[in-house]
């Protein structure tokens, strides 16, 4: 029979990708086609902040 509560393993923190922690949440509106876009991509946190953060180095 499954255990009801889940998977124990499920309960273990995410492991970040990057040398820098991720602490921060940051939210905005986008339209219906942009979210769908975003969300076929294989990774779409890690594609949000490429994208941003290429913006960010373009606007220096």
């Amino acid at each position: 029979m499954p255990n009801p509560k889940g998977n124990p393993q499920n309960f273990e923190p995410a492991q970040p990708k990057g040398s820098e922690l991720l602490t921060y949440q940051l939210s905005f509106r986008v339209t219906k086609e942009m979210k769908d876009a975003v969300k076929a991509k294989d990774d779409p946190p890690e594609f949000c902040r490429q994208a941003i953060q290429k913006a960010l180095d373009e606007d220096v």
